[in-house]
């Protein structure tokens, strides 16, 4: 038998194994939910449309060693994503996918609605969007009258540890989009949401600036893996 027929023949018979554990991945899903799987178990399901045609078990057990948990594979950068032997662009697309929906879901679920009143939204939408990535970004959440949302903006991307802050810059942007009330936001890639001596500063600088013009400062959140940190809760502003 030639080569090429003879792997053809093994690949054929290997199908069904593949195929059998699938199913019954699928069927507990869809039967007890997400809760039922391992962080391993849903990323290979996240795997099974890139990759039809290969056991993806060791692949997805060997992001989630790498990574951490499910969350944090999902949101790791593609360049880390890529030297992961056997996970190729089509692969990544799947996983960013999965990461850039939660983040959109998370994001809806704040959109026209009276955001100091659907606080652990506003927080589980921070942790969506930030709580992963691998350098720090500070966010702005701009609040009209009605503490309803106008708009969310990334205003700085920094290094691993620090995000350079302009507190006037940030009154600024509130001022142009007529603002009357901001959070802020920024992560900690370390995991460790407590605020530092400088965050504590800055956002004591931006209260400053903004008080007179009418534009509060309702919280300086602080989001990491190991959960979130508010300055306000903590009476530090």
């Amino acid at each position: 038998m030639p080569p090429d027929s003879k792997a053809s023949t093994v690949a054929t018979a290997d199908m069904p194994h593949y195929h059998g554990h699938r199913e019954r991945l699928r069927a507990r899903f869809r039967d007890a939910g997400a809760d039922a799987l391992s962080d391993y178990e849903l990323l290979e399901m996240v795997l099974f449309r890139a990759l039809p045609r290969r056991d993806v078990k060791p692949l997805a057990k060997t992001l989630v060693t790498t990574f951490g948990s499910f969350a944090e594979a999902v949101n790791a950068p593609e360049a880390r994503l890529a030297q992961i032997s056997g996970l190729g662009e089509a692969a990544i697309t799947e996983l960013k996918l999965i990461a850039a929906s939660a983040h959109r879901i998370a994001k809806g679920a704040i959109k026209n609605r009276v955001t100091l009143a659907s606080w652990a939204a506003v927080i589980d939408y921070c942790r969506t969007a930030m709580a992963f990535a691998d350098v720090e970004q500070f966010r702005i959440l701009f609040l009209d009258k009605r503490n309803q949302l106008i708009a969310d903006e990334v205003q700085q991307t920094g290094t691993v540890d620090h995000t350079p802050v302009y507190p006037r810059e940030v009154v600024k942007r509130a001022l142009e989009l007529s603002a009357t009330a901001v959070i802020l936001v920024h992560n900690h890639p370390s995991g460790d949401p407590a605020p530092s001596r400088s965050d504590i500063e800055m956002t004591r600088s931006i209260v400053e600036i903004a008080k007179p013009l009418g534009i509060e400062i309702h919280d300086h959140v602080i989001v990491g893996k190991n959960g979130h940190a508010s300055l306000r809760a903590m009476k530090l502003i």
